[in-house]
């Protein structure tokens, strides 16, 4: 440990649930008293990423004989002497408020991502930025240890909550032997042989010198593959044969994700669509743009065609995979029982569109079945899955995939997306740039329910704003600025400030 200032040493970690946050901050206080020393440690809980981390703090001091020292509760900003963070953005939430120093503080971060809610649910890509936390934590803390501990903790069968000990240990920001650190997971008597294991390997990564890390890298779109079923093989072909080299990859993996969702024909139907797009962008000379519009077209078209509902959602929360996932996040033995209860909240308007398109406008136009069924339905339910009703429940919800091409819900998604397509033609003959924009609009959809409907009143608005601007030599780099508006701005009002730009250009 360098030398510093007089005063209690100070540590605050910031962990998600499920990340030991609590059994490290206990495991350092632990070494601390055996080591003779005074500690204390406080935590402040968030709500899951909504509002953060729950962020542990711990004061400890030598005991010098002249009694205990008063601790405080809270951490100071400038003032912590190390910051762990269980994953790279909430080390950049720490950076932010402002816990790191560039005079005192060793910033450990996991390398790992795992994203926010707003980050999830954010018009567009709401993905933050990797690279920019790193290059902060590199200048605003004094030292910087960052790896992917997640993946350590994964290999050597541990937590990562032992992964954060070995850096801590390893750092040798702390004034405690590595032995010390080692008795104390053997005290908890709980998984100490992993553990161990998994502290090893993040302390010896901690004294190595280490490359900088880098931002996650995104991995390519894998080429069109042979594929194991003859149907599934004429789709593949299909993409060989009739588009462009640049976007074979795209389309190989939207035919993927279409035939999860629905079944081969429907994907069939998403190569007919890209087809007739593949063959404007040719015919408008789009070999000299690198086909960009027919690859932004392979990407946007097969997320539009796989929206969200009720019948997805079933799917996805009752698949084998799933529960395997949720087991190997807790950790569960083979001989433990997993409960997983799903916390549920459906609306009218879902049950609507889950009903064939003519029932469902019925009910809709209705007053007052609405309002009845409204009264039933739209309340916040707990489905167990784990249970033979939950999972048959569910399970039955997911088999109406069968039928869903009748239903009022993808008659209305399969309108808007024509309704986008036509626009992106319109705009392609005189206006290449602009009808690649149009297509990337589709980003701002996403999600279900009411982050649906926000979503694409976003779209709705930017896109008509676009049929407006259509004339002028400018208008994708208005419609480009048009769409970061809305997706920065969740509430509206930065696009709405654009929008009311845009109208003066008419009184001009």
């Amino acid at each position: 440990m360098q030398p510093r200032a007089a005063g209690p040493v100070t540590v605050a970690i910031f962990a998600m649930g499920g990340q030991g946050g609590g059994v490290l901050a206990d495991w350092i206080v632990g070494v601390a008293e055996r080591c003779g020393w005074h500690a204390q440690s406080t935590s402040v809980p968030g709500v899951a990423q909504r509002t953060g981390a729950t962020t542990y703090y711990i004061e400890m001091a030598p005991a010098d004989g002249a009694g205990r020292p008063v601790f405080s509760l809270m951490p100071v900003p400038g003032h912590v002497d190390v910051v762990v963070a269980a994953e790279l953005i909430e080390a950049g939430r720490a950076l932010q408020r402002g816990f790191v120093s560039a005079a005192r503080t060793t910033l450990i971060a996991s390398s790992h991502r795992a994203y926010a809610v707003q980050e999830k649910s954010a018009p567009g890509d709401g993905i933050v930025d990797s690279g920019k936390v790193l290059d902060a934590a590199r200048t605003l803390s004094r030292r910087f240890l960052c790896f992917d501990m997640a993946a350590l903790a994964e290999v050597h069968g541990g937590v990562i909550s032992a992964a954060l000990l070995g850096a801590v240990a390893g750092s040798r920001a702390l004034p405690f032997d590595r032995a010390r650190f080692e008795d104390e997971i053997r005290a908890g008597a709980v998984g100490v042989e992993a553990s161990l294991a998994v502290f090893a390997a993040a302390h010896d990564a901690a004294r190595r010198p280490a490359a900088a890390p880098r931002p996650p890298a995104v991995p390519p779109p894998r080429p069109p593959a042979d594929a194991a079923a003859p149907v599934l093989q004429d789709l593949v072909d299909r993409i060989r044969r009739d588009f462009p080299v640049a976007a074979q990859a795209w389309l190989y993996e939207g035919v993927r994700r279409l035939v999860d969702y629905q079944d081969p024909p429907y994907a069939a139907d998403y190569l007919d669509r890209m087809h007739a797009l593949a063959q404007l962008d040719h015919d408008i000379g789009g070999a000299a743009h690198g086909f960009v519009l027919t690859v932004e077209a392979a990407r946007h078209l097969a997320v539009a065609l796989s929206y969200d509902d009720v019948i997805r959602v079933a799917d996805l929360k009752t698949r084998a995979a799933r529960f395997a996932r949720v087991r190997s996040e807790v950790g569960a033995g083979a001989d433990q029982v997993v409960h997983i209860t799903e916390f549920m909240h459906p609306r009218i308007e879902e049950l609507c569109g889950t009903l064939p398109a003519a029932l469902g406008r019925r009910l809709e136009a209705s007053s007052f079945l609405h309002r009845s069924l409204g009264r039933m339905i739209d309340r916040g339910r707990q489905v167990r899955t784990s249970s033979v009703p939950g999972f048959l429940l569910l399970h039955a919800l997911a088999g109406l995939r069968r039928m869903r091409r009748a239903t009022l819900r993808h008659a209305r998604e399969i309108a808007h997306v024509e309704r986008w397509l036509t626009l992106v033609r319109q705009c392609a003959g005189a206006d290449y740039r602009l009808a690649v924009e149009v297509l990337k609009c589709r980003q701002l959809v996403k999600g279900y329910s009411d982050t649906h409907a926000r979503g694409l009143s976003g779209f709705d608005r930017v896109t008509e704003a676009a049929r407006r601007l259509a004339d002028r030599p400018d208008a994708a780099d208005w419609v480009r600025r048009l769409r970061e508006a809305e997706r920065r701005d969740p509430d509206g009002k930065a696009l709405a400030d654009t929008l009311a730009t845009i109208a003066t250009f008419a009184r001009v």
